[in-house]
């Protein structure tokens, strides 16, 4: 009697376990079809320089984003930033770049309104606000 129910316990394990694998099996055919590629994820370069500080501009939400250099390609002197200072007073950030050549502004008032024209006789003036 021990060995029947023994060989009907065992029958009954194999057949479970049978039954378990193969449910649980894909064919390779599924199994390439689901499995995702395994590309890896290209990593974006820290931004430096020019393209740090203007993305630094740009997080503040400004309307308008405007970049002055000297005309003569020569780095900002103090007169240089005081008169930025003076002939727009609603700048609100200003970031020095570019290995003190440039100056990165940010404002919600609009230049063009005020005195950009006094300030393009001096510097070379660039938009970079929907840029």
């Amino acid at each position: 009697m021990f060995f029947k129910n023994s060989a009907l316990l065992i029958l009954i394990t194999l057949l479970l376990v049978g039954f378990s694998q193969s449910a649980c099996r894909k064919d390779d055919s599924e199994i390439t079809q689901t499995a995702p590629a395994a590309s890896p994820k290209p990593q974006a370069s820290p931004l430096v320089g020019f393209a740090k500080d203007l993305q630094y501009i740009k997080n503040g939400q400004y309307t308008y984003v405007w970049v002055f250099s000297r005309k003569d390609g020569k780095p900002l002197d103090k007169d240089d930033s005081q008169f930025l200072r003076t002939n727009a007073p609603q700048v609100v950030d200003w970031v020095i770049t570019d290995e003190g050549k440039k100056v990165i502004g940010g404002t919600n008032f609009n230049l063009e309104e005020g005195n950009l024209g006094l300030l393009k006789k001096r510097f070379v003036a660039e938009d970079y606000s929907a840029k």
